[in-house]
């Protein structure tokens, strides 16, 4: 090389996209590692930090005038002392520039320009964000190449889901979703083989912890799903697939966005549900369908934005295929083991809920839903106003809370003086992601619900709730709902049962735990064997007399079912808890290992 080219070489480094090339031929299948490639290269940024109203007026002098080349935008951005450190608040700034219509070519132009020559972070980032509003089709190809940056994932994926939702679902996928049972599906969905892609689809056996709400969504995009349904229409394996994307894609658990993001869901609804009759009656089939009717009477579904008419014929054929006797049966069959058990047991009682009458307008209604229980299903309490459900169209971050919680309670009783009630926590906790509050009171012959607001982890940072206004419902009306709701135990199941009559009766008789210097805690069915009933406690010297000599370390102790009486399996364990010190028969789940080791408590292996 000579001296001159050497000195191009270094004064001119490579473009990004350049790079992100050079890395996907020498990856396997050309395909990003797992969580994509990395621009870091153990670089440590040495930029001041900047406010966010500082980077934003920085970013702002730095594109006016529109620059002509990265270099330049590179320079100025260094000057103003924006580097890597400031790629988000970059992007920000960027997504809410001012743009009149005179400058969006040469902005568009801009932004192809950094994308595709761009040699830093901060220049490719603005190009990026540019593409997101201006990006067109002729885009696509480097938007994917770059979008095997981590760094870059999402803004590149933000900008293909305008032009291409396929493709954003695809390069979303193949950074994100790297998982061992995705392999081979993942694979064929970066080479586009439709014929590949329909086998690997049929033979995906993944289970709820790989299959979140938005991987369920994005291979159902990146699948083209309704369209491979329609070149497949009688692929009963594939059928069944779609079926079960599907409620995955709506789980409450995870995120209700990623479904209402989804635009071809209301197709998909439709084809799988118009063609469920040729599903073998099983009862995973059984199951998967009746999720989808429930999520479409009271979950995230009904928020779609259907066709006129659709959500309900859509509704009404699944209510009829199941009430034929080849499917109604299938609940009374012995179906022998544990988790079909469960599963006959789920059907039985919830067969019939989702086909009940919509709510009249300006009305509350409460529907307690437990999910399928192999498929890990929440028990929440749906709140639905004028027959949409709440929590899933203003909160993002977990289920609607449990009847235990809500009904048992009696926090949704409505009284003269204001309550604050949490209707839904993030599935995190709320301290990392939120809860979503609304302020009860009487007044008069009405009820009014009002001050909706999203909690913060960030003290005096909550957020309101715009889009609701506030509820005012009949009283009368409002507390007959209410009290229907608090009787109601269709719903449950003996273990879940179990585990509210030992709550209840340690609320009643705190001494049971006290005595042995424990505190009740946590009381329900098990999350991962909901026939069991599970009861955690914390422990620490002189907690029973309210002086607690350190932090407590946390047990937990499970109920089998015997399959006795809910009643009869409740009071035998108070009556234990009476006699025996349950520390004696509960294992550590919580606190520390030193803090156990301390007390003289083996800690969990594995933990």
């Amino acid at each position: 090389m000579s001296a001159q080219n050497e000195h191009d070489a270094l004064s001119h480094p490579p473009a990004l996209y350049d790079h992100a090339l050079h890395l996907l031929r020498q990856s396997s299948g050309g395909i990003p590692p797992r969580r994509g490639f990395s621009l870091t290269r153990g670089r440590e940024s040495r930029e001041a930090p900047l406010s966010r109203a500082k980077a934003h007026s920085a970013v702002r002098e730095a594109l006016n005038p529109l620059p002509d080349d990265s270099a330049t935008l590179h320079d100025r951005l260094a000057g103003l002392g924006l580097g890597d450190s400031h790629v988000h608040v970059i992007r920000s700034a960027v997504a809410d520039l001012p743009l009149p219509d005179d400058q969006r070519e040469a902005a568009r132009s801009l932004g192809r320009h950094l994308t595709r020559y761009g040699a830093t972070e901060p220049a490719v980032a603005v190009g990026l964000a540019l593409l997101v509003r201006l990006g067109e089709h002729e885009d696509i190809p480097c938007l994917s190449v770059l979008g095997s940056f981590r760094e870059f994932t999402l803004p590149a994926v933000n900008a293909l889901d305008r032009l291409d939702r396929q493709r954003a679902a695809v390069v979303w996928l193949g950074v994100f979703a790297r998982q061992t049972e995705l392999g081979p599906l993942l694979r064929t969905l970066w080479t586009g083989d439709r014929q590949d892609i329909r086998a690997e689809l049929v033979a995906l056996r993944a289970g709820p912890r790989v299959l979140s709400s938005a991987v369920a969504r994005r291979i159902a995009e990146a699948a083209q799903l309704p369209d491979l349904l329609d070149r497949y229409p009688s692929d009963k394996a594939l059928l069944a697939q779609a079926a079960r994307l599907l409620v995955r894609a709506g789980c409450s658990r995870d995120n209700p966005a990623d479904l209402l993001a989804y635009r071809d869901a209301p197709t998909l609804y439709r084809s799988v549900v118009t063609r469920a009759g040729m599903l073998p009656s099983t009862l995973d089939n059984h199951a998967t369908l009746l999720s989808l009717a429930l999520d479409l009477s009271s979950g995230t579904a009904a928020l779609l934005d259907w066709p006129s008419g659709w959500r309900v014929t859509t509704l009404e054929s699944l209510e009829r295929l199941l009430a034929e006797p080849r499917w109604a049966s299938m609940s009374d069959a012995d179906p022998g083991g544990a988790d079909p058990r469960l599963r006959a047991d789920w059907i039985r009682r919830t067969g019939r809920q989702p086909f009940g009458r919509p709510a009249a307008p300006r009305s509350l209604r409460i529907e307690v839903v437990a999910g399928d229980p192999v498929g890990r299903g929440s028990v929440e309490t749906r709140i639905l106003l004028d027959g949409r459900p709440v929590v899933p169209a203003y909160f993002n971050h977990g289920p609607a809370n449990s009847p235990e919680f809500l009904l048992d309670d009696g926090r949704l009783r409505a009284g003269s003086d204001p309550s604050d009630v949490q209707l839904a926590e993030a599935s995190c906790t709320e301290a990392c992601c939120g809860a979503l509050y609304v302020t009860i009171r009487r007044d008069g012959d009405q009820v009014v619900w009002e001050n909706w607001r999203r909690s913060s982890s960030t003290p005096g940072q909550g957020e309101p709730v715009p889009e609701l206004a506030a509820y005012r419902f009949d009283a009368e009306s409002y507390d007959t709902e209410v009290a229907r709701a608090e009787t109601d135990r269709s719903w449950s199941w003996p273990a879940r049962t179990t585990a509210r009559l030992i709550n209840a009766g340690l609320v009643e008789r705190p001494d049971l735990l006290s005595r042995w210097d424990a505190r009740r805690g946590w009381i329900s069915s098990g999350f991962d064997a909901p026939d069991t009933t599970v009861v955690t406690f914390d422990y620490a010297p002189g907690l029973g007399s309210g002086k607690p000599d350190g932090i407590p370390l946390q047990f937990r102790w499970v109920v089998p079912d015997d399959g006795t009486p809910p009643e009869a399996q409740a009071t035998a364990a108070l009556n234990r808890l009476a006699k025996e010190d349950p520390k004696t028969y509960g294992h550590v789940c919580g606190g520390s290992p030193e803090r156990a080791a301390e007390l003289g408590f083996s800690w969990p292996d594995g933990s």
